[in-house]
């Protein structure tokens, strides 16, 4: 691979990863601040995520992988993303903000496994390579939080952060133009795998005979309920006690993903499968108890190392996770089970998850803000019954490590 190549695709990905963390992680607080949305209206935004995890298969297996080069149909939706995101920036009331948003996230998804699939195409040992692409997408989402807490320090004026659409809205448009500059990605037409049936992971189903993978893939649904919870109110909380610059300080999760992936592959050697993935989900009911009992001041550094478990959380779990799918589904299965995963996860467990997220706040909402603490120890506990059945049920693998499967859509966003 050249070097020119090498760096086109560093900045595909790194705009790709930048305008999703421009805008998603300040949401909450810019609708349910600023805009006075409610905490219900403001869980259907986020939900928009999940449906466009839902639809995208459908986008990538009926146009992408039969009719248009993957870097112009990358293109195309990011100048039409660009629009949308400028039509965000100015909407004012939830009628015309939730059918924009929820168009731009259909659109947006499918994204997600278009950039890697041109990376994959333009890489003569994927396996080995594609981990140094995909870096620049945790760096895009990491610089994304610190301009908007530092570079323009919106964050200390919730009526700023209308901004973050327009910033993302000017990322959209370079990446869409860039996009046409990308090495040629055509329809790989009458190749093995691919398509709407892998796409969906419906091959994969047969896979649920194995008792191991279906507790896996029971446990994997269910752990995406208090995931929801972090992405769709940790910003507003953070916000709402008044800890100064909450986006960039949330950054530290993408840093800590960087330094814990590094980890993984001695825990599944040394530990094997099983308490991998329970460290993984027993970080999230330790982060969320942390938060439960952290606040701005003398205890700020529970919110801290909350924040920093995020790496353990991601990465001992879904990165794991997408290891132990693709050593039981086996070269017939690769792309049909980690289609079923993404589908299962972010697509079916987060649709519920954002929605009794919004549910629970809504009935601890308060004259002034919220009671979190015991929004936090909802999930929490959630968490630790969701471990706890897993280790009863689970038993132990030991896999070998490769490079995880990274061509699924849903790629975690902090």
């Amino acid at each position: 691979m050249s070097s020119g190549i090498y760096t086109r695709l560093s900045v595909m990905m790194f705009l790709e990863f930048f305008i999703w963390g421009a805008w998603f992680v300040t949401m909450g607080t810019y609708l349910t601040g600023p805009l006075g949305f409610s905490d219900g209206e403001n869980a259907l935004a986020y939900a928009t995520q999940s449906w466009g995890a839902i639809i995208a298969p459908f986008i990538i297996g009926l146009i992408a992988d039969k009719y248009v080069n993957a870097e112009r149909l990358l293109g195309v939706i990011h100048l039409v993303g660009a629009v949308l995101m400028y039509w965000l920036a100015n909407a004012t009331e939830f009628a015309a903000f939730y059918p924009s948003l929820l168009l731009y996230m259909i659109l947006y998804m499918p994204t997600l496994a278009l950039v890697n699939a041109i990376s994959f195409r333009q890489l003569d040992d994927p396996a080995k390579r594609f981990g140094l692409i995909r870096f620049w997408g945790t760096v895009g989402w990491i610089v994304a939080g610190l301009l908007i807490s530092y570079g323009f320090d919106w964050d200390a004026q919730a009526g700023l952060l209308g901004n973050t659409f327009t910033m993302a809205a000017v990322a959209s448009l370079a990446l869409g133009i860039f996009s046409f500059t990308l090495p040629a990605t055509p329809p790989q037409k009458g190749g093995a795998g691919g398509g709407l049936r892998d796409a969906l992971g419906l091959d994969a189903l047969t896979l649920l005979r194995d008792r191991n993978f279906l507790v896996f893939f029971a446990a994997s649904i269910l752990i995406c309920i208090p995931l929801a919870f972090y992405y769709q109110h940790a910003n507003q909380f953070l916000t709402e006690i008044q800890v100064p610059n909450a986006a960039g300080i949330q950054t530290l999760g993408q840093v800590s993903e960087l330094a814990f992936m590094l980890l993984v592959p001695f825990f599944l050697k040394r530990f094997g499968m099983k308490l991998t993935l329970l460290i993984g989900m027993l970080a999230w009911a330790t982060r969320y108890v942390l938060f439960a009992y952290g606040n701005a001041g003398e205890l700020a550094f529970m919110l801290l190392v909350g924040i920093a478990l995020h790496g353990v959380c991601y990465d001992f779990f879904f990165v794991s996770g997408q290891v132990f799918t693709d050593s039981k589904a086996g070269p017939r299965y690769k792309s049909a089970a980690q289609g079923l995963i993404t589908l299962a996860t972010y697509g079916i467990g987060m649709l519920f998850g954002f929605w009794i997220a919004g549910e629970l706040t809504n009935a601890f909402a308060l004259d002034s803000g919220h009671d979190w603490r015991t929004i936090w120890l909802y999930p929490a506990a959630f968490a630790a019954l969701v471990a706890v059945l897993f280790g009863l049920l689970f038993k132990n693998e030991v896999v070998g490590y490769q490079a995880p499967p990274t061509g699924s859509p849903a790629r975690d966003h902090g």
